[in-house]
């Protein structure tokens, strides 16, 4: 059972989290600001959210990979998500925060038909939902979509502990519920990095890895399914940034689901002021450094 308990904090499982209230909105830009630093990592240079909105246009998806504690990146997920939705009406969020199975609880909430309390219960936020729920009420207020884009528990539970052939023996109302099975293991990079996270191979660690990548293709498969059923809408996916990192993860099935989508990407992370942001600039097309979470004392 250790084995699991590790890999849910390697991956900073929502149920490791603990809830953090946001800390203040950002001025507009941040050059200068010694709040954050963001870069393009192409140019090399500093830029504003600003200068992200404006690349958007020539991109369906946006995808922001962030550490889940980290609420200067939540802060600016939704100054993000406010600034697509004016520049770009036809916005959608995507969440890794969300599954599949609670959409019609979402779409409840989002159309004022039940509180927010029995959203939060019934909808299964995680335990910081305080990060994300400016996101959320920005949707509600502006109509926008916001899509579950994560497997239930009880899928990724199943694999982790019988590997990805389990899938094959739920119904086929369950599969509705599911990317395309079988789910493929992505090879290479993506999964050398995964096995120096858990530090070291094993039968063990390979049913883990699988049921990363059922959460990988889970989320591109909702990404997907969504633009194809609204063609020309911008896309902002929110998700830890292990899955999007150096456009591995859920981007691998992503290309395959749908080939023609643009995808830019935002690695997010904390560090310390003095960081050198050039040695992350392989992680994305944006590059986000925000300061370290204070210690819990």
């Amino acid at each position: 059972m250790r084995i699991y308990s590790y890999l849910l904090a390697i991956l900073i499982s929502p149920l490791f989290l603990s809830a953090q209230q946001n800390r203040e909105k950002h001025a507009e830009s941040n050059l200068g600001t010694g709040a954050y630093r963001l870069y393009d990592s192409k140019s090399g240079k500093s830029i504003t959210t600003d200068d992200i909105i404006r690349r958007m246009k020539n991109a369906d998806i946006l995808v922001f990979g962030e550490e889940h504690n980290d609420s200067t990146a939540h802060s600016l997920q939704a100054e993000i998500l406010t600034k697509m939705i004016a520049a770009y009406p036809k916005t959608a969020l995507t969440m890794e925060m969300f599954a599949t199975d609670v959409q019609l609880t979402i779409n409840e909430y989002l159309s004022s038909l039940i509180s927010e309390k029995n959203f939060i219960k019934e909808a299964r936020a995680w335990n910081n939902y305080a990060d994300y729920r400016p996101m959320i009420e920005i949707a509600k207020q502006s109509k926008t979509d916001v899509i579950g884009g994560n497997v239930a528990t009880r899928y990724s539970n199943a694999v982790t502990f019988s590997g990805l052939s389990k899938l094959q023996d739920f119904p086929e109302s369950s599969k509705k519920l599911l990317p395309p099975l079988p789910v493929d293991t992505a090879t290479g990079r993506y999964y050398d990095k995964f096995i120096e996270t858990l530090g070291g191979h094993g039968m063990g660690n390979m049913k883990i890895y699988q049921t990363q990548n059922l959460w990988d293709a889970s989320m591109a498969w909702a990404i997907s399914q969504y633009a194809k059923q609204h063609p020309g809408r911008k896309i902002l996916q929110i998700n830890g940034r292990f899955h999007s990192d150096e456009k591995l993860g859920l981007l691998f099935p992503l290309k395959r689901y749908a080939p023609k989508l643009t995808v830019l990407t935002i690695s997010s992370f904390a560090a310390a002021e003095d960081a050198d942001w050039q040695s992350y600039r392989d992680l994305g097309d944006f590059i986000l450094i925000t300061p370290p979470v204070p210690e819990k004392k």
